[in-house]
Parts: C-alpha cells; structure tokens; sequence
C-alpha cells in the first residue's frame, strides 16, 4: 500500500509520539498508530483536526 499520509513523519519532526497525538485527540492510541503506519487513515475532518492540534497545514500532513 502506498504511503498516503505524513503523519509519522511530521510527529517525528516535532518530536511529538502518536500516544501524546492520541490523547490530545482522545483517540485510542492503537488508532493513531495505524494511521502513522498507513494501515487506516483518518476521516478528512479528523485529519482537520490533526493538522491543528499539529499546528501544520493539512496539505503537510498528505502525500
């Protein structure tokens, strides 16, 4: 499967985890580390939210 988002690469960047991600989004952490390893990913409205709580731009968070 390709790689459709950033989102591993983007916490790593700002030295962030997916479990730190997972609570700010009161998601399961499980959840977010299939969306860091592409296995799912997040509705568009979630990604929304990620990209703020990320403080990026959604397009930074696409491939």
């Amino acid at each position: 499967m390709k790689d459709l988002n950033r989102l591993k690469v983007v916490l790593v960047e700002q030295k962030k985890t997916g479990k730190w991600l997972a609570e700010q989004l009161g998601k399961d952490p499980s959840t977010v580390s299939k969306w860091c390893s592409n296995k799912m990913q997040p509705s568009l409205e979630m990604l929304v939210k990620i990209a703020e709580t990320l403080n990026v731009a959604t397009k930074d968070l696409i491939n």
